[in-house]
């Protein structure tokens, strides 16, 4: 298995977008320490008045992110079952990280099947080129059965951001461009790029990302080809 350092959680965007970081560091507790209380409180003072409403607020607070979080497992449950959809069975890609082949981690075939990361951070589980902030890098995938096309979704899990194109290919070979332009993606998201139903069919998608765009490492679980046969 290749060795390489690990952050276990992705940087996510502040001020300014940035991506994964092979490096081990722990984070300090993000809990604040209590200032000292000079006047304590008492039944008729404004911090026991507003005690109520504040926990209410955070009650509210932990609910809608709770449902938040339902939709997007939702979602993602719907994706993953799409009957019009299919996941790569092979894939080559401009580079990998530490020149991984076959299925070790982080070669071009983690990126095919089904996404199986959970997480948005640096996993082998995924696709990864061999260095970060490189520049141009594509993923080429190829799958079981040729169809009309609809969409491509890219399942991007670290370092989302940095797609810059999607094509498809016919069957005789030839591209043809079906998205082009700023990735909208952030943190462990997919990719939407729908388009007309194809005049041909396809079992080919190519990704280009433009990794020196996302600042780190940029990592791609899955790609999903959604199409019919007629």
């Amino acid at each position: 298995m290749t060795i390489r350092i690990k952050l276990t959680y992705c940087l996510l965007p502040l001020l300014f977008l940035s991506g994964c970081k092979k490096s081990s560091s722990t984070p300090e507790s993000s809990e604040a320490k209590p200032a000292a209380n000079t006047t304590p409180a008492t039944a008729s003072t404004p911090a026991a008045n507003t005690a109520a409403p504040a926990a209410a607020d955070a009650s509210a607070a932990e609910a809608s992110a709770k449902m938040a979080a339902a939709d997007w497992a939702m979602k993602q449950d719907e994706i993953k079952n799409d009957p019009n959809g299919q996941w790569a069975m092979q894939a080559t890609a401009s580079s990998t990280y530490g020149d991984a082949q076959g299925t070790a981690p982080y070669s071009a075939n983690q990126a095919t099947g089904a996404p199986n990361v959970d997480k948005y951070a640096d996993d082998g589980a995924a696709w990864a080129p061999k260095t970060a902030d490189g520049g141009i890098e594509w993923l080429d995938l190829k799958y079981p059965k040729p169809v009309y096309a609809t969409e491509v979704r890219v399942r991007e899990s670290c370092g989302s951001g940095a797609v810059v194109k999607v094509e498809i290919f016919d069957e005789q070979g030839a591209a043809h461009a079906v998205w082009q332009g700023n990735d909208p993606t952030k943190e462990l998201n997919y990719l939407l790029v729908k388009f007309p139903k194809t005049a041909f069919k396809t079992a080919r998608v190519k990704v280009t990302l433009a990794t020196n765009v996302v600042p780190g490492w940029n990592e791609i679980d899955a790609v999903q080809l959604l199409g019919t046969d007629q």
